[in-house]
């Protein structure tokens, strides 16, 4: 969601009673200073990802391509997310339209105000009927599943999870903003332009390369995987209580049998 200055005013209200405040990505920290929390205050944590919870199902592949009558052998591109304005769905529709055909199809997943302007624009693209809307779903691992590319076209993300869990599940992904890659070295996702004709080059390059196996990116297990983020929070957590235990070495013993 778009950082408010309401949203703003919370974070430094509750940063007043913390000793710590987490940021899940460098570019949440940058934020962060900016808006007067003190760097010394910010800890960087990332999210932690269950890959347990988004890994591939083969057998969901099939039951959601025949819910939506997709064709089984088809290539499904596929977006995840709200319908809001700052997602720039309407930009994925733009550029994959020229793409799109009986064997490779556009699948939207997610709900929200814009729905009917983005129909609209499938259909001003000559392509409603290769465009499916799924609505809100809660069954993410098995829509990930039915996909062979996802696309994260947001305009702004603190952190990127949704394209995490597309690399979990062993998609490669195209996303146009995700701190949480930062760092990575990984041939499965790529950064792409914001506009329509450097999307359209980027899908169309996927799309000559045929269907990729699954497969997953140890890199991010190995950063963001549940367990390590719970050590990392459980080693901030004791190093804060540490500070705040007294330090019995500086302790003077009273001459009536007391401390001060």
């Amino acid at each position: 969601r778009r950082m408010t200055l309401g949203v703003r005013a919370l974070y430094l209200a509750t940063d007043l009673c913390s000793d710590t405040t987490i940021a899940v990505s460098d570019a949440v920290a940058q934020r962060l200073t900016q808006w007067g929390v003190p760097a010394r205050k910010i800890e960087i944590i990332p999210n932690g990802l269950d890959f347990t919870r988004v890994a591939y199902d083969a057998d969901a592949r099939t039951r959601i391509r025949d819910e939506f009558t997709l064709p089984r052998d088809a290539y499904i591109i596929g977006v995840l997310g709200r319908l809001d304005p700052i997602k720039r769905f309407d930009l994925v529709i733009r550029a994959a339209a020229p793409l799109l055909d009986d064997q490779h199809r556009l699948l939207i997943v997610g709900d929200g105000q814009i729905r009917p302007e983005l129909e609209a624009e499938a259909q001003r693209q000559g392509v409603a009927e290769l465009v499916t809307f799924a609505g809100e779903r809660h069954d993410v691992a098995a829509m990930l599943s039915s996909l062979d590319l996802f696309i994260a076209s947001s305009e702004q993300e603190t952190f990127g999870l949704s394209v995490l869990e597309a690399l979990a599940n062993g998609i490669p992904a195209l996303y146009t903003t995700c701190p949480a890659l930062d760092g990575i070295e990984t041939a499965r996702a790529r950064r792409v332009p914001g506009d329509v004709e450097g999307m359209r080059r980027e899908i169309a390059a996927e799309l000559a390369g045929g269907r990729r196996p699954r497969e997953g990116v140890p890199a991010i297990g190995e950063r963001y995987g549940i367990e390590s983020v719970a050590r990392r929070i459980d080693d901030l957590y004791n190093r804060l209580m540490a500070r705040r235990r007294p330090d019995v070495s500086r302790v003077v013993p009273d001459p009536i049998g007391g401390n001060r």
